[in-house]
């Protein structure tokens, strides 16, 4: 999934209790983290726990964290040391301080945290964090919890409803997990790992979900998943569904304007979901379907079951059923054993798709995975360089998507205000930042306008005569 700069939960609406402890959530990694803090403040909120973003008055501190980078859980410790000196100051001052560690480093390293960082009173896996209320109860009577054992379906089972005002809180998007986990076992990748094998979320969880999303004012989700067009789940008469069956469900809720989902496996890109594409106006044309690299060898190596030649003609077949959609990638360069040729690979496929974004790393060991034990590792001077030429190209090609949007009519989701008095910032069908002089009033409307120029990371337009949703 992509990776995003780490970030706090919105302050929520005040809750009117006068012994509400407090909580500061920072989440580092993907999008399927940023829900998960979602969800563990509202499972906080139970215990009296009201979310802040100010770190400094926070009663607990929760680090929800993200394997995938190299030295991911290096940042952690150090994190935590500075977390210490708060929670000894605090002390001092005779003031409780709690500290917990959630998501994947807590799922990998486990026990292994409470002895480097004995600060810490609670480690929960991203598959437990609905224990979290009750893992903190334990640690208050003062020895370290760890709960990383799981069964997967509890999770699901057990995720707490979000009322309303919550939902109106955090805006007019959001994020749904429908699937989690992977079966894939890329070489490079730990999500296997720290994740779990891969799980559906039941359909009638899914849709009432959504439903009470959409009363909350949302009016624009994204189903969430490691391997998300891998989810499979018993459909309501029986049969098996697809996630191209279950977008079709969602896309009857009244109210619900536009549907997206990530991140996606070429190898369950299936006919019924290629098909959704074609036919719901409300399925947003953008798509972010990984390749990881261009060159047959290398993509073997990586045990992504694909070929080059098979991801283009999936790319063909897509196109053919949604002309307008844009095409999103993830790209790792310097994979052991990866030769100049191989890279040359990796160019090609990038120039034969032309895509709208996307998201390019240097390879990084990940202990444990197969990869880390691979021969002929990459120089890390070649990596840079490698990565230098395809964060260039895949720079010009999103400048040139960009572009072609100009004189364009649109259809924008109006969601936040913008930095300029009078501003508002929505999204495009193709996931693009787009700021328009418009009311605050409007957040929540999708209004036709016009775009008239670009910027380095968003666009920029004018209001269109009509006003099509409110």
């Amino acid at each position: 999934m992509n990776e995003h700069v780490s970030l706090s939960l919105p302050a929520e609406e005040p809750v009117q209790r006068t012994n509400s402890r407090k909580v500061f959530i920072k989440t580092y990694g993907c999008q399927m983290n940023v829900y998960d803090s979602t969800r563990m403040g509202d499972a906080l909120a139970s215990e009296g726990y009201v979310t802040t973003e100010e770190m400094g008055e926070a009663d607990l501190i929760l680090l929800n964290t993200c394997h995938i980078r190299e030295k991911a859980a290096d940042k952690v410790y150090s994190a935590l040391g500075r977390l210490r000196d708060m929670k000894k100051a605090r002390a001092a001052e005779g003031r409780e301080l709690m500290i917990g560690v959630a998501g994947c480093v807590a799922q990998a390293e486990g026990e292994e945290i409470i002895r480097r960082a004995p600060a810490v009173d609670v480690v929960i896996g991203p598959q437990t964090y609905h224990r979290l209320p009750e893992a903190l109860r334990q640690a208050r009577n003062g020895k370290p919890v760890v709960d990383t054992e799981y069964a997967l379906e509890d999770k699901f089972e057990h995720l707490p409803a979000t009322d309303r005002s919550k939902i109106r809180a955090r805006g007019v998007t959001a994020f749904l997990t429908v699937q989690e986990g992977c079966d894939k076992f890329c070489t490079f990748c730990v999500v296997p790992y720290t994740r779990g094998s891969e799980v559906s979320r039941p359909v009638g969880q899914i849709v009432d979900e959504a439903q009470r999303l959409v009363d909350g004012g949302v009016r624009e989700i994204t189903l969430l998943g490691q391997n998300v067009n891998a989810w499979r789940a018993k459909g309501p008469l029986g049969g098996e569904w697809s996630l191209g069956d279950l977008l079709y469900r969602l896309a009857e809720i009244p109210g619900l304007a536009r549907l997206r989902y990530t991140t996606s496996h070429p190898r369950d890109m299936d006919d019924r979901l290629i098909e959704a594409h074609r036919d719901l106006r409300n399925l947003m044309p953008y798509l972010h379907l990984p390749v990881q690299a261009g060159s047959d060898r290398i993509l073997k190596a990586m045990n992504r079951r694909h070929t080059g030649a098979e991801y283009l003609r999936l790319i063909e077949r897509i196109r053919t059923a949604r002309p307008d959609i844009a095409m999103s990638g993830d790209f790792i360069v310097g994979f052991p054993g990866e030769t100049d040729e191989d890279f040359e690979d990796t160019l090609r496929i990038v120039e034969e798709v032309n895509y709208a974004q996307a998201y390019s790393f240097k390879y990084s060991t990940r202990p444990g995975t197969p990869g880390a034990d691979l021969a002929d590792q990459v120089p890390e001077e070649v990596k840079a360089e490698r990565l230098e030429r395809l964060q260039g190209l895949l720079l010009k090609q999103q400048g040139e998507f960009a572009k072609s949007c100009v004189g364009k009519v649109i259809d924008l989701l109006l969601e936040k205000p913008g930095r300029m008095p009078g501003q508002v910032i929505g999204r495009s069908p193709w996931l693009q930042s787009v700021n328009v002089d418009a009311k605050t009033s409007q957040i929540g409307d999708i209004i036709q306008v016009r775009i008239i120029g670009t910027g380095p990371n968003s666009l920029f337009a004018e209001p269109a005569e009509s006003l099509i949703g409110a």
